[in-house]
């Protein structure tokens, strides 16, 4: 049952899930994040998906949603400027009725600029506003020969690659996410290991006490939904960077994660972050958007 224009946005349910991933498949690299959700809640349900999903229609048809969860990902698929002003209209107002419960706003750029403008005078201050975040896809071989030595995580190589993880989000977030055995972001990367998802390289050095497994290069789909594969995660220890481990390893990911399912590869990366954007131009992906995140 789809809503009311005149109402505004209002909250979907499972019925409307059909109509509200026909709206993602419209710009699928956008919502690729959104996408995930909506399609873990066509097997479970909305209740377990672990947020709430907004939609906004004009003239009878779901022209926009928003996802809200741990990210709000608002997904506005329309080239009308007045159409899209009212979608996040009403998101706004359904943010606001719900309270702050986000680590973050994430997604197309102009969506999350403008639904952040709206919120900003009500919601707590953002710790952060990532503005220019080119998105970049790769839907063919990559450019250069990939690092053979990347490879699927392995379940019994948890330990070595959480440390990893954490190393990487603290230094991209600027706070540790760790919670503790059996916590959300341990949790998360049990997961992304038990499904294909994580991608490290490992070698062999000597420590104090004696030779040991270290990560050098790793990288994670974050998400993967409507034909999208998104690499998140993207990480080389500080000893070994400037060896072009993050090309080849990206390389090597590319080739793991594109399948028939997933024929395209994207990513996102801040806009002054140019040894990457030139790491990922050389493998081959091109932008073809731009994100914004609102960090909280």
């Amino acid at each position: 049952m789809l809503l009311d224009e005149r109402a505004g946005g209002r909250v979907l349910t499972d019925v409307d899930l059909r109509a509200a991933l026909a709206v993602c498949a419209l710009d699928p690299v956008a919502a690729v994040l959104a996408t995930a959700r909506l399609e873990q809640a066509t097997v479970s349900g909305l209740r377990s998906a672990g947020g709430t999903l907004w939609g906004f229609a004009h003239d009878g048809a779901l022209r926009a949603v928003c996802w809200a969860g741990a990210n709000v990902v608002p997904v506005v698929p329309t080239d009308d400027p007045q159409l899209a002003a009212r979608a996040l209209d009403a998101f706004a107002g359904l943010a606001r009725a719900q309270g702050r419960r986000c680590s973050s706003i994430v997604g197309s750029a102009d969506m999350v600029l403008g639904l952040w403008d709206r919120l900003s005078r009500t919601w707590p201050a953002a710790r952060e506003v990532r503005a220019d975040q080119p998105s970049m896809v790769i839907d063919d071989e990559p450019r250069i020969a990939p690092d053979r030595t990347v490879r699927r995580s392995r379940v019994e190589e948890y330990d070595l690659v959480l440390p990893a993880c954490i190393r990487m989000f603290t230094e991209e977030v600027g706070y540790s996410p760790a919670g503790g055995p059996g916590g959300p972001y341990e949790t998360r990367v049990r997961g992304l290991i038990g499904s294909g998802r994580s991608f490290v390289r490992v070698e062999r050095e000597d420590g104090r006490r004696g030779p040991r497994d270290t990560i050098v290069f790793k990288a994670e789909l974050g998400a993967v939904a409507g034909g999208v594969a998104q690499v998140q995660g993207v990480w080389v220890t500080p000893e070994r960077r400037g060896e072009g481990l993050s090309e080849a390893g990206m390389a090597a990911v590319v080739q793991l994660a594109r399948s028939a399912e997933t024929p395209v590869v994207s990513l996102y990366v801040n806009g002054y972050n140019h040894r990457a954007l030139a790491a990922y131009r050389a493998v081959g992906f091109r932008q073809v958007g731009t994100y914004a995140t609102v960090l909280f």
